[in-house]
């Protein structure tokens, strides 16, 4: 594995090819406008990132990540990401999403979504529930006292094993919470959501997790 190609570049996006280059990756980033709107990023990641359109960074990854509004995710060109380890990073907020029913009554998750446009992807839910500047303020070497744990969820076990090694290669331990219908429980407004726990706090926020119409 060599190469992240990235779909966004806004703050997790970014922070996410910054970690990236940090670990010896080359970096393919992308956002929804032109590439050239990404030189200043790419200026600054060096000489193994480069800009491309969406469909370009989906097929150049060998891990591809998904961080833009779900919003937008409708618009993601299928046929590019067939076959890929999708990283889902994304979360629901009403009010920049736009009201969506089976989130609102529990019947569907974020990631959820995400796999039903992308069919032929592998998605694991991760990264989602840290903010972008801790990314890199909280990495930490295996075996640090209090390292920060990072939960996924995914259906395909391969693909897990993928993201969960890039994940401990990031700086952070992880905690399997089981399939892809699972991630809610570290989604908005979960207890695990925003906190800085170790894998055992973890563990115990997303238990207490309880699913219920959003108000």
């Amino acid at each position: 594995m060599t190469t992240l190609g990235l779909v966004g570049a806004g703050r997790i996006g970014s922070q996410l090819a910054r970690l990236g280059i940090a670990h010896g990756y080359d970096v393919v980033v992308s956002n929804s406008r032109a590439p050239e709107s990404l030189a200043a990023l790419i200026g600054e990641l060096g000489p193994h990132a480069r800009a491309a359109t969406v469909a370009e960074a989906a097929r150049a990854g060998d891990i591809v990540v998904v961080a833009i509004p779900l919003r937008s995710i409708a618009a993601l060109p299928p046929d590019a990401f067939a076959g890929k380890v999708v990283i889902d990073t994304g979360n629901y907020y009403p009010a920049r999403d736009g009201v969506i029913p089976e989130l609102e009554d529990g019947r569907e998750t974020v990631s959820g979504l995400l796999q039903r446009i992308l069919p032929q992807a592998s998605v694991v839910k991760a990264f989602n529930h840290i903010p972008a500047a801790n990314l890199t303020a909280d990495a930490a070497p295996p075996g640090t006292p209090g390292r920060r744990a990072l939960a996924i969820a995914g259906d395909d076990p391969d693909a897990k094993a993928l993201v969960s090694e890039l994940l401990d290669e990031f700086g952070f331990d992880v905690v399997d919470l089981g399939p892809l219908a699972e991630g809610w429980r570290f989604e908005r407004d979960m207890p695990a959501y925003g906190q800085h726990l170790t894998a055992s706090g973890l563990r115990s926020a997303a238990a207490a997790a309880t699913r219920k119409e959003r108000g």
